[in-house]
């Protein structure tokens, strides 16, 4: 799952949306935090797929990737909903769109094309 999802779900955050909410001061702190979340979210991965964690350390990396999710949903993209109009939204929405292509349609934003298209 990380390989084929989450791998690409960080590099695109890293790439398309993090660098345009740092351009705002009062996210700057939260996206370092939430880059950070990403080593540490990337070693958890690694850890759980060379067998090396155990139940405590699979529940760990549940708890910090749903709140790092959380963290996400409910302090960065908000802000930047309050701190960017709609015309600079949708270029990110584009640009996020554009890298997670190479990705399954889990990570895809959803549109009008994948609301119509039929589930496999």
């Amino acid at each position: 799952m990380f390989e084929q999802e989450i791998s690409f779900h960080f590099a695109a955050e890293e790439k398309e949306i993090f660098p345009v909410a740092a351009q705002h001061a009062e996210l700057q702190p939260l996206v370092q935090e939430l880059l950070v979340g990403h080593v540490l979210l990337r070693d958890f991965f690694s850890r759980a797929a060379a067998r090396k964690l155990h139940v405590a350390g699979l529940q760990a990396l549940v708890e910090k990737l749903a709140s790092h999710m959380r963290k996400e949903e409910r302090e960065l993209f908000e802000g930047m909903q309050k701190l960017m109009g709609p015309e600079e939204l949708s270029v990110v929405g584009l640009a996020l769109q554009r890298s997670l292509a190479e990705s399954s349609d889990a990570c895809m934003l959803p549109n009008a094309a994948t609301r119509l298209r039929p589930k496999q």
